[in-house]
């Protein structure tokens, strides 16, 4: 009974730090100077040439073009 306890309780924090591991912030450095830290990480579309991303300030979903970003980068949580 014990073992069973043990092995999901494990299970479940692998699976909760998998989970937390995937949404880091990443900071997207613009060609402008500016700087936009994303809630996860951004989406690049290779047909559109947009970058897609949840802004991390106001939660709303935002495109840029992929000529306009100099750098992307994971940011430490």
């Amino acid at each position: 009974m014990r073992n069973k306890l043990l092995i999901s309780s494990i299970l479940a924090a692998t699976a909760l730090f998998t989970v937390a591991g995937c949404s880091s912030n990443q900071a997207v450095k613009t060609t402008d100077g500016k700087t936009v830290v994303t809630d996860g990480k951004p989406q690049v579309d290779d047909d559109t040439g947009l970058v897609s991303y949840e802004n991390a300030e106001t939660g709303q979903t935002e495109q840029i073009n992929r000529d306009q970003v100099k750098s992307m980068s994971e940011l430490d949580n």
